[in-house]
């Protein structure tokens, strides 16, 4: 074998995790807060995942990766951010606050400069809407929407029943359209 072709984890990772590393840092993005602290997740992420690539058959390696860069965020921000900046909510106080919805977040076309601008403007309320969700929230509707996993994926990943990710969705969806709205109103 030549140096080039690399050893049997490093074409296992190639394989497995090289794909899904612009999924992996746009979820460590959604976690952290901002780019530089995503990087550094995603970095030990990484880390983590090469160091566990022989420890048996990976039957879903994007969902296999987003849980180790969960885990990773999560460790990552409790040893390097204030308690007070890591806020995660009572958990059982969302679930309970769960409805049933949907919302229709289809990208209007931009055919004009000014539509365009339009968008762009609406990108950033919904980023900024987004990001102002609780923690728990906030990474079951980034999974799904902006990373396309399934309800079983999800929860798979977040070791919860699907009703769980299927009422938190629905919460972060409710919030997501009401916080939209009020800064359209506003």
């Amino acid at each position: 074998m030549s140096a080039l072709s690399g050893d049997q984890p490093t074409i296992r990772f190639r394989e497995l995790v090289v794909p899904h590393l612009e999924d992996a840092l746009v979820f460590a993005r959604w976690l952290t807060g901002n780019r530089d602290d995503a990087e550094d997740v995603v970095q030990e992420a990484c880390l983590r995942a090469f160091a566990s690539l022989g420890e048996g058959a990976i039957l879903r390696p994007r969902a296999w990766l987003l849980a180790i860069v969960r885990n990773t965020a999560f460790t990552w921000m409790a040893k390097n951010r204030r308690k007070g900046l890591l806020v995660l909510g009572d958990q059982n106080e969302l679930d309970r606050l769960a409805e049933t919805g949907e919302g229709d977040f289809s990208d209007p076309p931009a055919l004009t400069p000014e539509a365009e601008l339009i968008r762009k403007a609406d990108a950033a309320a919904v980023q900024k809407a987004v990001g102002a969700l609780p923690a728990p929230l906030r990474e079951v509707l980034v999974l799904r929407e902006f990373n396309d996993l399934s309800y079983r994926e999800i929860a798979d990943l977040l070791s919860v029943p699907i009703g769980t990710v299927m009422s938190r969705l629905s919460r972060a969806r409710l919030l997501l359209a009401a916080s939209i709205a009020e800064d359209h109103r506003g």
